[in-house]
């Protein structure tokens, strides 16, 4: 049984048709710069979120890039983050002339630990710290009520990762709030294959901030305001109005998509927890917070060989991540070794993501749990 790690065409059987005359409307309006399918999806995308702002960009990678423009982000600054993301979470602040300063994560999230963060705080000078970036992995979010009182303390703005996480909620004492709306800004990625994917590459930037608002919106066509007078040097960060009518397409099923993924993720858990080695994703916040973007498990030991053996069967995995930032070969300046974030260099060497999207069947889903308790000696 052939079980891929993604399948981003399977929806099509659903909603294929329409999207098909979505993209060709655009064709034929030929507006294909900035259409009106850009504004629409931004307000359907605000309303969504519960945000007065959501600026549609290029690229969730471009989405934390425009971020960190539009907080002045630039040479002599420092940026704290995790080590253990995709590569954009500390890139953007390097591209910008920043220092990424890195941060171990919690062992049973894969997020920012947030001991980890006031314990850098307390021990350096935060004057240069411009701004810091917790990264909400997989569909879950990070732990933000310390991570915010921290930065408040210090006057620092928040830009969430929320790449990962559209739609994914955090209880908070004032109520249930969306991953990427409780920063200055929330940045995240319409790349195919997220919770909510687009045809291509696509991002957005929301904020509650007028102000902030009207920078980014100035930054994603080159600072221009208006067209061709230019106070600002942003970049081409403009989202294609082709993708804006697809996610259109896509968003009103989102959170049906997300249910499906729960429920999967739930029975994985029912087949995998409690096997010898073998540890199952730790809800912080309850199932119903959680958009599973992916579903990571930690084997102690053998983890590439039970790679290699579903994939014998059949079974398509990824690693997300097989080296953190800090041993990353571009940021070796930065000083670090092997050891200096045990966490995080343990999640990398132990982590394995296996299928989950909607359109998983059970029986392919059966296979997959199959493969892996055979190897952990349970059948």
């Amino acid at each position: 049984m052939k079980v891929p790690m993604n399948d981003v065409a399977a929806h099509l059987t659903q909603i294929g048709g329409e999207l098909e005359r979505a993209v060709l409307d655009v064709v034929r309006s030929a507006a294909y710069i900035m259409g009106p399918q850009v504004a629409e999806l931004e307000s359907a995308l605000a309303r969504y979120l519960g945000v007065p702002h959501a600026i549609g960009v290029s690229s969730g990678t471009d989405a934390l890039l425009v971020a960190l423009m539009a907080l002045g982000v630039g040479p002599g600054h420092q940026v704290l983050t995790s080590t253990y993301s995709f590569f954009a979470s500390a890139g953007a602040a390097a591209r910008l002339g920043a220092t990424p300063v890195l941060l171990d994560i919690e062992p049973d999230t894969f997020n920012l630990d947030p001991a980890a963060l006031e314990g850098w705080l307390a021990a350096h000078d935060p004057s240069r710290v411009k701004a810091i970036v917790p990264v909400h992995l997989f569909g879950q979010c990070a732990d933000m009520a310390p991570v915010l009182e921290l930065a408040a303390g210090h006057g620092i703005p928040v830009v969430e990762d929320a790449a990962q996480a559209i739609g994914a909620t955090l209880p908070l004492a004032g109520g249930i709030r969306k991953a990427g709306t409780l920063g200055a800004i929330g940045a995240y990625s319409f790349f195919p294959s997220k919770n909510l994917g687009g045809i291509g590459d696509g991002g957005l930037v929301v904020t509650s901030d007028d102000e902030l608002a009207d920078r980014l919106r100035r930054l994603r066509v080159h600072g221009a305001e208006p067209k061709y007078h230019h106070a600002l040097v942003g970049g081409n960060f403009r989202l294609d109005t082709i993708q804006a009518a697809a996610l259109l397409v896509k968003l009103p099923h989102l959170e049906r998509w997300h249910a499906g993924r729960r429920a999967l993720a739930a029975a994985y858990d029912a087949a995998l927890d409690g096997l010898d080695g073998v540890t199952v994703p730790r809800l912080a916040w309850g199932r119903e917070h959680h958009i599973y973007n992916q579903y990571v498990i930690r084997l102690a030991t053998g983890r590439d060989r039970l790679q290699k053996e579903l994939a014998a069967a059949g079974v398509s995995t990824a690693i997300f991540y097989p080296v953190p930032f800090h041993l990353q070969e571009c940021f070796r300046p930065l000083g670090h070794r092997r050891g200096d974030f045990p966490r995080a260099e343990a999640a990398a060497a132990e982590s394995l993501a296996i299928p989950i999207y909607p359109d998983l069947r059970p029986d392919q889903q059966e296979h997959v749990a199959a493969v892996i308790r055979r190897f952990a000696g349970a059948d």
